[in-house]
C-alpha cells in the first residue's frame, strides 16, 4: 500500500487539480530510460527527457563549457559527445561521493579523445559568481539544479514522510543562488540552460522569473527547440502522464546579450 503524506498531496493537488491523480500514478511507475550511445564507447541509460535537456544547450564552436551540477554524468556525456573539437567541458560536482561516481561514468563511456577534453571539478557553483575572476569565463553553461525530485520522493517512504512545503521553498533558494551565479559566469552571446526534474513551479518558472527580473537588460529568452511536453511562461516541462512516462524535466534556455556602450 502506498504511503501518503497529506501535506504533499495537498500541495500538488493545489497546483495540478484534477490532473494530480493521474500524474501521481505516472510518477509511481518506473521510468524507462533509453540507451544513449552517440559518440560513446558504451551506451549510457538515460531518460529521454534528460537527453533533450542536454541537447538544448547551444554548443559553441570553441571555448569552455560548464556542466555546473554534473553528477551522475549523463548530461555531461551528451554534451561531450556533441561538442566541437575546439571546446572543453568542465563537469562540476560539489559532493565528493557523487563526484567519484561522475568520474567513473565519464571514464567508462567516453572515448579517450573526448575524455581528455573533460575535466572534473568540485567547487560550489553557487558561490563562484562572487568571484569577479570567474565572470564571463564560460562559452555555454548547463545548470541541472538539485531539486525536489518528486518521482524519487513519492517512491521512497522515508523521503515522503519527511516532506513538507518548506522543501521546495528551500530548494528554490539554492536554485536561485546557482542560476544567478551561472549567469555571471556566462560570456556575452553564450547559451545558458536551466533544468530540473521537479514538478513544482516554485522551482521552475519561479526561479527563472527571478533571473529575468534581475537581469532584464542582458537576459534573452531562447525557448527550447524540442516539442515534447508543455509550454510554461519561460520554458517547457515534460511530465510523464502526458509524455509516455518520461520525465519529469523542466527546461528553460537563455542567451546573454551583449551590452552596448
Amino acid at each position: 500500500m502506498l504511503f501518503l503524506n497529506d501535506q504533499f498531496e495537498s500541495y500538488y493537488n493545489t497546483i495540478y487539480g484534477k490532473r494530480w491523480a493521474g500524474l501521481r500514478e505516472s510518477l509511481i511507475k518506473e521510468s524507462e530510460p533509453i540507451p544513449y550511445s552517440d559518440g560513446l564507447v558504451t551506451p549510457y541509460m538515460l531518460d529521454h527527457a534528460s537527453v533533450l535537456a542536454a541537447l538544448s544547450l547551444r554548443i559553441p564552436g570553441e571555448g569552455p563549457i560548464l556542466d555546473a551540477c554534473a553528477a551522475p554524468g549523463g548530461k555531461s556525456l551528451v554534451i561531450a559527445s556533441i561538442m566541437c573539437p575546439q571546446s572543453t567541458l568542465l563537469s562540476n560536482e560539489l559532493s565528493g561521493e557523487r563526484r567519484r561516481r561522475l568520474v567513473k561514468v565519464l571514464d567508462e563511456h567516453l572515448p579517450p579523445e573526448k575524455r581528455e577534453r573533460v575535466t572534473v571539478s568540485g567547487f560550489d557553483a553557487a558561490a563562484a559568481g562572487g568571484k569577479k575572476s570567474e565572470h564571463k569565463r564560460f562559452a555555454a553553461i548547463l545548470l541541472d539544479a538539485p531539486c525536489s525530485s518528486e518521482r524519487h520522493v513519492i517512491n521512497n517512504e522515508k523521503a515522503l514522510a519527511e516532506w513538507t512545503p518548506a522543501r521546495p521553498r528551500f530548494l528554490a533558494k539554492r536554485q536561485w543562488a546557482l542560476l544567478s551565479s551561472a549567469f555571471l559566469l556566462l560570456q556575452p552571446g553564450a547559451s545558458l540552460v536551466y533544468a530540473t526534474c521537479a514538478i513544482s513551479p516554485e522551482e521552475n518558472d519561479g526561479v527563472t522569473s527571478r533571473l529575468v527580473d534581475k537581469y532584464r537588460d542582458t537576459v534573452i529568452l531562447d525557448p527550447p527547440d524540442f516539442s515534447e511536453g508543455g509550454e510554461t511562461q519561460y520554458g517547457r516541462i515534460i511530465l510523464p502522464d502526458l509524455c509516455g512516462g518520461m520525465g519529469p524535466m523542466y527546461v528553460a534556455r537563455f542567451k546573454k546579450a551583449f551590452l552596448t556602450p
